[in-house]
């Protein structure tokens, strides 16, 4: 496809999402997410699936959520559809990661003017993030879920919001955002644990994801991607000296990515490419597979 076709292209998509975002803001005019809930549940936006378990473990059965970016999708690329977008019309509440993730820098906007009357809440608000130029958003490395410690700072922005748009069941709110950050407590030293005594230290991966818990655990990822963009042959050379170098057997991938950069260099050293996802909903057992493929990597 010719630069003027995807430019086309690019066009195309945009007014026709400024359209549907025209025509939602029309028709929801005037009412707001409260209004519309018969079940008197708290109807709370979330961008990827780790946040869905956040909202739901605090909120319980007070709380209903629409998930923007579905198992499999790439948060980088997706595109939500027109009935999605309706769904969250009717919302009370989007949760944002708002760590520069790609797709939040192209719709959170559109998102809010849906609905002026939504709560806006930044789930990164208190996380001290890492400079980087990765995910088209120069400053920032958009993975803050991806480290225990960083969950807990944004399961404590959830919990303020819900508490703010819901103040009836604040006190539920506070009693299950306190259990939940106890399991999260759990799972930091449970992971600290593995990390060390396994003697890991350097971990090679396709998709830049890990650099949160990198720095929690002492780690340094090594991507194959080259600020996002496939290596080069050179880059694909560079690095399968490196792994030899440093005795790495293992490649990281993620189910949301292509394998196929991760399987060359495996290959090449005679090692293996292991799955583990960024975006599991079920965060406290992802982590922990996560963190048990990180170990086992380091062992001789």
């Amino acid at each position: 496809m010719g630069s003027q076709d995807k430019n086309s292209t690019t066009s195309f998509s945009l007014i026709a999402a400024a359209f549907i975002v025209l025509l939602l803001t029309a028709a929801t005019a005037g009412c707001t997410g409260t209004e519309r809930q018969q079940d008197g549940r708290v109807v709370v936006a979330v961008t990827i699936p780790p946040e869905q378990e956040f909202v739901e473990r605090v909120g319980g059965d007070h709380v209903r959520v629409i998930l923007l970016v579905p198992p499999g999708a790439d948060p980088h690329t997706y595109e939500p559809p027109p009935g999605v977008l309706a769904e969250v019309a009717e919302a009370d509440m989007y949760a944002v990661v708002g760590s520069g993730i790609e797709f939040e820098l192209a719709w959170q906007e559109k998102i809010a003017a849906l609905n002026p009357d939504m709560l806006i809440v930044d789930c990164s608000h208190g996380v001290d993030l890492i400079a980087t130029g990765e995910g088209g958003h120069p400053g920032t490395d958009p993975h803050i879920w991806l480290s225990p410690k960083n969950a807990k700072v944004m399961v404590e922005n959830i919990r303020e919001g819900l508490a703010e748009v819901d103040p009836a069941n604040a006190d539920d709110y506070n009693r299950s955002a306190g259990v939940y950050q106890e399991d999260l407590d759990a799972l930091d030293a449970e992971i600290a644990g593995a990390l060390a005594e396994s003697g890991v230290k350097k971990v090679m991966v396709y998709h830049s994801s890990w650099a949160y818990l990198a720095r929690d655990y002492g780690l340094v990822e090594v991507p194959i991607e080259d600020e996002g963009k496939e290596p080069s042959p050179q880059r694909i050379e560079h690095l399968v000296a490196q792994a030899k170098d440093e005795h790495i057997r293992v490649i990281f991938a993620s189910p949301e990515h292509s394998t196929r950069s991760a399987e060359v260099i495996a290959d090449e050293i005679g090692g293996t490419v292991v799955l583990v996802s960024p975006l599991a909903k079920d965060y406290l057992e992802n982590m922990r597979h996560v963190a048990s493929a990180f170990a086992e990597s380091g062992r001789p």
